[in-house]
């Protein structure tokens, strides 16, 4: 009887272990923070593919604004709109765009999930205080 009751202990301990782990490797954040640590070489990445990939219409500074062709223009990300969000919100507006006409394209085939929660730590960086 002690052996079942550890079996079912074990098997109880792996799943937990293998769930969360899964989590983490899918880089699902906890409580909607970014599960990428906002430090120096994140932010420089997240700078690198923000100017690559979203500068050309939300502008270097990120905010934004009528200097682009967009109809509607694309937002400020560095002002209250975005800075009220969480960060999985932010990551998810990245990676599978927004709706309805997806004036903001899905990133989800071009970039790594690593890449985007860089992106969303960069963003948190230049955020208007």
């Amino acid at each position: 009887m002690s052996s079942f009751r550890f079996s079912i202990s074990g098997a109880a301990i792996l799943l937990v272990a293998l769930s969360s782990g899964g989590a983490a490797a899918q880089g699902s954040p906890q409580a909607g923070k970014s599960p990428v640590a906002p430090t120096p070489e994140s932010i420089a990445a997240g700078k690198q593919t923000y100017l690559r990939r979203c500068a050309s219409c939300h502008a270097a500074s990120g905010e934004g604004g009528p200097g682009n062709d967009l109809i509607p223009a694309a937002p400020s990300l560095v002002d209250e709109q975005v800075k009220v969000k969480t960060d999985s919100q932010v990551f998810n507006n990245i990676k599978n765009g927004i709706g309805p006409d997806f004036n903001m394209v899905a990133f989800k085939d071009t970039l790594k999930d690593d890449e985007i929660w860089n992106v969303v730590n960069y963003l948190r960086s230049i955020a208007k205080k």
